[in-house]
């Protein structure tokens, strides 16, 4: 076994912002008005909430311009972003979809050299899914490539056009959202050297291990091995569940589990989201 290496998706950021601009710029206005599978959103509203992300991006991180700040738990945390991302949409709902496609152009752009402007393995703050100790920037990169990447995919889903399911694309999404692991284990007491393994088929799955050890769960990679539970999810029921893009009880019936079920239940509820 081998601990997980750090990912690398900087020279990603341009081709799916490319990839996205030419999705909405074919759209009709029938296509722009399509419901997600986010409530009360539609496909429109999804690219300005994409396009909020990246104005605050630029504003928070780049600019250091912070209008206000306040210590969150979780459930407060996830309440103050779902109102101030309505919040940002309903405001937006003016803007034309070829102006949303220039700003998204515009803005999407400086983000990219943003992001190639950091020291991937410096020490950033916490990526909150993945737990609350401070985090490599390189695991935020990978969070905000995922966000970029899976409001991408439910725009692609609602208007009926493939993704970008593509190891090269989606590999990085599924990497690093199985970060989240050993945070939603983080209450559940086994034994030292308890072990649980997480399988994700397809071209762009993998196998992981959470393994006990000095009270603590440690992630890693494996590719084979015995467990006291594994988890075997498709990698399109991967990503949606893990997004909240599928109910749990449709989940634990598609999800295969062996060994102990209930400990391997708890990989379900994992949410590599803040949502």
């Amino acid at each position: 076994m081998e601990e997980p290496q750090p990912i690398d998706v900087v020279g990603l950021f341009p081709e799916i912002l490319d990839e996205l601009i030419r999705l909405l710029s074919g759209l009709s206005a029938e296509q722009w008005a399509r419901p997600t599978v986010c409530p009360l959103w539609s496909v429109k509203d999804i690219a300005l909430h994409l396009l909020g992300g990246e104005i605050g991006i630029l504003s928070r991180k780049r600019d250091g311009f912070q209008p206000g700040s306040a210590d969150f738990t979780w459930g407060d945390l996830v309440a103050f972003i779902n109102e101030l991302n309505q919040a940002w949409v309903k405001a937006t709902r003016r803007i034309s979809p070829p102006l949303l496609c220039d700003l998204m152009k515009f803005v999407g752009t400086q983000v990219c050299l943003y992001f190639e402007s950091l020291d991937p393995v410096a020490i950033g703050g916490p990526v909150d899914w993945a737990g609350p100790a401070p985090a490599p920037v390189w695991l935020d990169l990978a969070r905000e490539y995922t966000e970029r990447w899976h409001h991408q995919q439910q725009i692609r889903d609602a208007v009926g056009v493939p993704g970008l399911t593509e190891p090269k694309y989606f590999r990085p999404v599924l990497d690093a959202f199985v970060r989240a692991l050993p945070h939603t284990y983080s209450q559940v007491d086994a034994p030292e050297g308890a072990s649980i393994a997480l399988a994700i088929t397809g071209e762009s799955g993998g196998r992981w291990r959470l393994l006990r050890e000095a009270g603590r769960w440690v992630l890693y990679v494996d590719p084979d091995g015995e467990a006291l539970a594994e988890v075997i999810l498709d990698q399109d029921l991967a990503w949606r569940l893990f997004t909240r893009g599928v109910a749990s009880s449709e989940a634990r019936s598609r999800a295969g589990i062996t060994g102990d079920r209930s400990l391997g239940l708890k990989a379900l509820e994992m949410v590599s989201v803040i949502a």
